[in-house]
């Protein structure tokens, strides 16, 4: 397996306000970038994720074969691998500045164009806030992307999804060690309940009324939620919120050059893109990938899947996977 290295920014000037300091993005990268340097995919990480959650779309015979591509994964800020309030050396906790994902595609490049030397990529994709990062690489440098592949994630956050993120966050602030992220010990009671309520939003209603937790190992709807609870209070709490700050944040529009402009900022996309919701996903909705998918002129490609949001996420659902990997293949040739 490639190991994950680091790749130092200094103090990166951040969207709203002041800087990041000492940033650092943690990355791992397969196969070999070729003469051109235009051979490379990129993958994004997603919420809860990091530059291991993709391992299962990488090999020999896959859509992306190290053979063939230079497949770079990136973790982004707050994700406890790259800079994030539970490892900053300089802004720890509460003290960590408001970072958005155009903070983190500008850090991205300086890596990915300036340091690796690539000079196009050949494939942007990621599942969730993965797919959020590749909208904004597509909009931000549409020379650079010449592809992009969206599963399960939209070009902004819609107000639904902002309002579900509220919802979470406010269970994990709750609890009364939270003491407005300035903590002596986990607030564990908040992780939890952050968990429990998230995993509501995570599926459909056909997976829970017909038990389909069972197909990954759970054997009732409690013992699924008690997953979810004690997954969650292994994250450091200002993590999680670094990266839902960042993720209510999204926009595309906000970019440079596009004066907030939404509509401007997707039709500026030139890359080919495939849009991959789930005609389930109660927070990145069928509807809303749909108005940005017309607005692009992209392939509309929704998974149909009682997994909900969770279909698209690599390598967790046999069925979608399988159409995600086929999407891969179409757009790469």
């Amino acid at each position: 397996m490639s190991e994950r290295r680091f790749h130092p920014l200094g103090n990166l000037p951040l969207q709203q306000g002041g800087v990041l300091q000492e940033a650092t993005i943690g990355w791992r990268a397969f196969g070999e970038l070729n003469a051109a340097g235009d051979n490379a995919v990129v993958l994004f990480s997603y919420y809860t994720g990091n530059d291991e959650s993709y391992l299962p779309l990488i090999g020999a015979g896959k859509a992306l074969d190290p053979a063939r591509w230079y497949i770079v994964i990136l973790n982004m800020f707050g994700n406890g691998i790259s800079t994030s309030p539970g490892n900053s050396a300089h802004q720890p906790g509460s003290q960590f500045p408001p970072v958005t994902l155009i903070d983190n595609i500008t850090g991205q490049y300086d890596l990915l164009i300036n340091t690796l030397g690539i000079t196009q990529i050949a494939l942007a994709s990621g599942w969730s806030m993965g797919a959020m990062q590749a909208w904004h690489w597509a909009a931000a440098w549409p020379a650079r992307v010449r592809n992009l592949l969206v599963v399960c994630g939209t070009a902004r956050c819609w107000p639904l999804n902002h309002l579900f993120l509220d919802g979470v966050k406010a269970a994990l602030q709750a609890d009364e060690s939270w003491q407005g992220g300035n903590y002596r010990s986990p607030p564990l009671k908040g992780l939890a309940a952050f968990g429990r309520v998230y995993a509501g939003w995570a599926y459909s209603a056909q997976f829970f009324r017909e038990h389909l937790y069972q197909q990954l190992g759970f054997a009732s709807q409690q013992a699924l939620l008690q997953y979810w609870e004690s997954d969650h209070q292994n994250w450091d709490a200002n993590d999680l919120l670094a990266m839902l700050y960042s993720w209510q944040q999204a926009d595309i529009g906000q970019l440079p050059g596009y004066g907030g402009d939404f509509s401007v900022a997707l039709q500026a996309v030139t890359a080919r893109t495939i849009v991959m919701p789930c005609d389930t996903d109660s927070y990145f909705t069928l509807e809303e990938s749909r108005l940005e998918c017309q607005q692009v002129g992209g392939e509309f490609r929704p998974i149909h899947s009682p997994f909900g949001h969770c279909a698209g996420a690599p390598g967790r659902v046999a069925e979608a996977s399988m159409q995600i990997e086929q999407a891969m293949r179409d757009l790469l040739g």
